[in-house]
């Protein structure tokens, strides 16, 4: 997937997350940090139950446009979950977790993306 359509694929998935009530939402362009990824988008849901919820939708979502999740880790019950759509990696934490972990500070030189058009108050 090139990198415009990667983007495009971040922003969709943004969608969901601010619709199924994902907050704290962030997209980091990582390309030029790694080869995992172009970017990262990271999110915390209010518990382990609505963490899957959010998976489950953003995975339906995206499959209803013909892009599929090529890996899923954790399930229910787990306090992180990391959804894999080769150039876009999708972080859904609880509080504490994305706290423990500050993905944030790990890859900060990577860039922030606005994406409060994105995103409903």
């Amino acid at each position: 997937m090139d990198k415009t359509k990667a983007k495009e694929l971040a922003f969709d998935i943004v969608k969901v997350l601010d619709n199924k009530k994902a907050f704290n939402i962030k997209v980091l362009d990582v390309g030029n940090q790694t080869v995992i990824a172009d970017y990262f988008v990271i999110a915390c849901a209010s518990n382990n139950t609505q963490i899957n919820a959010i998976a489950d939708e953003v995975e339906f979502k995206t499959a209803e446009n013909g892009i599929n999740c090529t890996r899923r880790e954790g399930r229910m019950g787990a306090d992180w979950t990391v959804l894999d759509y080769d150039s876009v990696i999708v972080h859904i934490f609880n509080r504490d977790t994305r706290s423990k972990f500050n993905l944030e500070k790990l890859w900060a030189d990577a860039e922030d993306l606005d994406i409060t058009q994105l995103i409903t108050e």
